[in-house]
């Protein structure tokens, strides 16, 4: 009688699979950055804000820096450092283009075949602030080039995030005390 199930249970399984490992998902209300120019966003950016979830629980002093992969995609190094554990933290992975490369519309993988939403909703002209939305509204990151960000483009990214659905009450403001 069980065996009847097994071939179903796999069927899903598979399907769920491959839906998820697509990634590249992005909330109804956000529009990704057109005109988007993938060389100027290279380098590293200091974390602000965010909303919390598990792969960045207890993490200050946050960095993220891209970098070209001879393939094409875009290297993503992210540090943080663990206030529980005492220690610093390192996560390598990868980014594509969703779409276009002029769009700033990516999904990211830290986990082999498995990708999620990454999209630029808002930056501004010098490239010194950015915006970001992952697949769903459980998922928002306000970055910076340097450790702070002007009150006034604070002020805008947490109108347009609010705009957009998220609950920005929720941000987790990340402190830049330490260096690596």
């Amino acid at each position: 009688m069980k065996s009847k199930y097994i071939v179903p249970v796999l069927i899903g399984a598979g399907i769920g699979i491959a839906l998820s490992s697509c990634g590249g998902g992005i909330p109804d209300k956000a529009k990704p950055v057109t005109n988007f120019d993938k060389a100027r966003y290279l380098g590293k950016w200091y974390e602000i804000a965010r909303l919390d979830y598990k792969w960045e629980r207890d993490l200050n002093n946050v960095t993220a820096e891209y970098s070209l992969n001879d393939n094409g995609t875009i290297k993503v190094d992210n540090k943080g450092y663990d206030v529980k554990k005492d220690k610093w933290e390192e996560s390598i992975g990868k980014a594509k283009f969703v779409k276009k490369d002029n769009i700033g519309m990516l999904k990211v993988s830290f986990f082999g075949p498995f990708y999620s939403g990454y999209n630029v909703i808002a930056i501004d002209t010098e490239y010194k602030y950015a915006l970001v939305a992952g697949e769903s509204l459980k998922y928002m990151w306000i970055l910076s080039r340097e450790k702070t960000i002007p009150e006034s483009v604070k002020a805008e990214f947490l109108i347009k995030a609010q705009d957009i659905g998220y609950n920005v009450t929720d941000l987790v403001w990340v402190k830049h005390d330490k260096t690596n």
